[in-house]
């Protein structure tokens, strides 16, 4: 039985060393890259056996997906196409006053036209978790009806299942996102919400905690944790709000963050954690992910044990 399944796109991503230009390097890192990917590398390196699904082009680069995500403890379950195409993006990180771009090159990848038909559902059915986020049913109207369908499936088979609204303003307006998870909250039973997507996407005001108060008593949900960045997080469960702070970091790279901490929170959650404590780990964890390159959280279950314990080491001998 998988702890955590998740499903959607991971994408392979370019990016010049430093803050160098796009246009001026003759060098690019490749990483893999996915909402639900991160979660479960996340979710692997904190104790729980993760499994990620999804469709992949039968290709040298969708390959390089698979044992990028094998080396980092997940386990992968593929449906492999000769139609469609690897994803890519490119970060182009900047300092002030330049930000960081982003340019993404997905469309009619692989994963686009996945059905549940031709996905392992027996998979998602042992699942103890099934996860996905708001970016998933967003690639497309097929990718939406397979979301839609995974969700029901992981749901009447007993398992918990998560949603992070994950808003992406280049796949599409606050109007089409707001219709499409709403139409999938009565499935879900953790929601993830960036507090300016609950805003500005779900139409809730408020501080965090009445927004996730207010959430899970119009869905139900059994859990809310809406994400504040800098803030720190809060959690709603069984009427309770639990709130954490965030721990100081020096950001190499933030690609990932809200990941890796959604990933260690489902983690230590299955673990048999209460809630404070998987919030804990989940802070820990994202503020470790912002120090590494990449979007993916290599990191050891000791190393966030050290955050918690506030011990920092210059040189560990």
């Amino acid at each position: 039985m998988t702890d955590v399944l998740t499903f959607g796109e991971t994408m392979l991503r370019l990016s010049p060393p430093g803050t160098n230009r796009l246009e001026a390097t003759d060098e690019l890192a490749v990483y893999p890259a996915g909402a639900e990917s991160n979660v479960a590398v996340a979710a692997s390196q904190l104790g729980a056996e993760a499994t990620w699904l999804s469709k992949l082009p039968d290709t040298a680069l969708g390959r390089k997906v698979v044992r990028e995500l094998r080396g980092n403890g997940v386990e992968t379950e593929i449906v492999w196409s000769d139609a469609g195409r690897q994803g890519l993006y490119f970060v182009e990180r900047g300092t002030a006053p330049r930000g960081t771009r982003v340019i993404y090159d997905r469309e009619d990848s692989a994963v686009t036209t996945a059905t549940a038909a031709e996905l392992p559902l027996d998979r998602v059915r042992e699942a103890r978790t099934f996860y996905t986020s708001g970016i998933t049913p967003a690639l497309s109207d097929a990718l939406a009806g397979t979301t839609a369908e995974l969700l029901d499936v992981a749901g009447e088979s007993g398992a918990t299942t998560a949603l992070d609204v994950n808003y992406r303003s280049k796949l599409w307006s606050p109007e089409e996102a707001r219709e499409t998870l709403t139409g999938l909250f009565p499935s879900v039973d953790v929601l993830v919400t960036a507090i300016r997507d609950a805003e500005n996407v779900l139409g809730y005001d408020g501080d965090a905690d009445e927004v996730a108060a207010a959430l899970a008593e119009e869905w139900g949900f059994e859990t809310v944790v809406v994400t504040r960045g800098e803030d720190g997080a809060l959690a709603w469960n069984d009427g309770t709000i639990y709130e954490q702070e965030a721990f100081e970091t020096e950001t190499v790279d933030p690609v990932g963050t809200g990941d890796a901490f959604v990933g260690a929170f489902l983690a230590r959650r299955l673990a048999g954690d209460a809630v404070t404590d998987a919030l804990a780990y989940g802070a820990a964890t994202a503020a470790l992910k912002r120090t590494i390159p990449g979007d993916v959280a290599v990191v050891t279950r000791e190393e966030v044990e050290e955050v918690l314990g506030e011990e920092t080491a210059e040189i560990a001998r």
